[in-house]
């Protein structure tokens, strides 16, 4: 089965160019040529590996595009003589998970392209600002927003596929935990960062040693508040893909799906892509928040490592009003870019789910995420001057 990468609908084929004669090169050493070939072998006298043919393992696959902006290896880290060696990051506190019962599947209705329910004025004047700037922006959209004290609800192609990008981690770590409570995993044991699973794109695991070794909860912490897909990559060598894809119906993803090549971090089509919705996303949180994915214990655990403050406060954390939490994951990848969050208000706390695909830039769509979010800050902060609030949540980001 193959996909488009933004989409399950094929787009027309552009007409081919011709392509202007070119005159023939000189024979001789082409400089460029040379200078990659040094750089192929620095990097292995280093004992570090370029991005290249991992496709054929389990891991996600090296490409030509980086996974998250945020979490891109810096100039001065390329200039290094020696990658540092990773810090393992804090613990999240716990100390037993006992086993729980698995949630309810619930398939979801299908729905119009924009629906609200009957609220007070200053909600629907949100979501009627939201559905504008939807309709507005150029790419595709996806938008579930859900009040999680009085669920009320409003979405916007709540069910159309996106590629899930590195949203597709929040499920990943679900099914870890899984396996954690049936006591064939624990939080402490112990894996070793190899060849095999080290791969480019976002997060710090890449530099690391050959041999680190960091814990279970390390590598969650790593792949949720880094993106760090080498992390991922061992995470799923552990758990193994198929079993990850077993879990997917318990948790009620009945659309979103995990395949190998969907785990390819380069930019153009893969054969199998990994999907989700807006509606599937905020689910998952949902059940999360309220304690509901896997058992009350794991939520807790997964919520508290989804809180963990990023290096950047991008997508819907930007300009969050202050003694605000955000609780989220980032995703972007094959020109989607997308934010899932539960958002922690002195009013009452929200879930909302931001997919977009088909973005003429990655700086528009995080712009657009981010104007979504001012809305429905706007909203839950009442009186509160929210604009005072992003003005310091810019400052605190440059800081």
């Amino acid at each position: 089965m193959t996909h488009h990468e933004d989409g399950p609908a094929a787009e027309e084929r552009p007409a081919p160019r011709i392509l202007p004669v070119l005159p023939a090169r000189r024979a001789g050493p082409d400089l460029m040529l040379v200078l990659a070939m040094l750089a192929v072998t620095a990097s292995y006298s280093l004992g570090y590996r370029l991005d290249w043919d991992q496709e054929a393992s389990l891991s996600l696959a090296a490409g030509d595009e980086e996974e998250e902006g945020e979490a891109a290896a810096t100039a001065a880290e390329a200039a290094a003589p020696e990658p540092p060696a990773p810090q393992s990051p804090a613990p999240v506190s716990a100390s037993a998970l006992p086993a729980g019962p698995a949630p309810t599947a619930l398939a979801p209705a299908p729905t119009p392209a924009w629906t609200q329910r009957a609220g007070d004025a200053g909600w629907d004047r949100m979501t009627a600002e939201l559905a504008r700037a939807a309709a507005r922006h150029p790419g595709r959209v996806g938008i579930v927003l859900k009040d999680l004290r009085t669920r009320r609800s409003w979405s916007y192609h709540p069910d159309e596929l996106f590629p899930a990008a590195s949203l597709i981690k929040v499920p990943v770590m679900i099914a870890a935990f899984y396996r954690i409570t049936a006591g064939e995993l624990s939080l402490r044991e112990r894996f070793a960062v190899r060849q095999r699973t080290r791969v480019g794109g976002s997060g710090s695991l890449k530099w690391s040693p050959e041999g680190t070794r960091l814990t279970v909860q390390d590598l969650l912490i790593h792949m949720i508040n880094e993106s760090d897909n080498t992390a991922t990559a061992m995470i799923l060598e552990t758990l193994g893909i198929g079993y990850v894809q077993q879990q997917f119906p318990r948790m009620g993803l009945l659309y979103s799906g995990i395949y190998p090549e969907g785990m390819s971090i380069r930019g153009g089509r893969v054969t199998h892509e990994n999907y989700t919705t807006a509606r599937e996303m905020t689910m998952l949180l949902e059940k999360i928040y309220r304690g509901e994915a896997v058992d009350r214990v794991s939520s807790a655990l997964m919520l508290e490592i989804l809180k963990r403050r990023k290096a950047v406060a991008s997508r819907l954390a930007k300009g969050l009003p202050p003694g605000w939490e955000i609780a989220h994951k980032t995703g972007l990848l094959r020109m989607a870019c997308h934010d899932s969050a539960i958002i922690f208000t002195p009013h009452g706390d929200y879930v909302i789910t931001v997919l977009t695909g088909r973005n003429r830039s990655y700086a528009s769509a995080k712009d657009f995420i981010s104007h979504l979010g001012r809305i429905t800050f706007t909203y839950y902060a009442g009186k509160e001057p929210v604009a005072r609030g992003a003005r310091r949540g810019r400052l605190s980001a440059r800081r």
